[in-house]
């Protein structure tokens, strides 16, 4: 029997990221900026921001549909740590 310890399970769909966020004084979280493959892209822009699930990552959190180098790209908050998915 295989049993997944979900601090074990490393899904190769996930990527993690260090993302930057501002904090404004009623608790609101605004990314800034994400950092892949050692290097920082700006957020153009935000267009929604509602709990979600990843479809392809799996997984859940607050979803944010941003603009990150003129590209359509989701940001996922999950607890206390960022995944990215790419829209296509």
């Amino acid at each position: 029997m295989i049993i997944f310890n979900s601090t074990d399970y490393n899904n190769p769909n996930k990527h993690y990221t260090d993302v930057k966020v501002l904090f404004d004084r009623e608790g609101n979280i605004t990314p800034l900026s994400m950092t892949y493959d050692d290097r920082e892209f700006e957020v153009d822009r935000i267009t929604d921001v509602r709990p979600a699930a990843s479809l392809k990552s799996g997984g859940a959190g607050i979803r944010y549909t941003c603009y990150i180098d003129g590209k359509k790209t989701y940001l996922f908050l999950e607890e206390n740590k960022w995944f990215y998915e790419l829209c296509r």
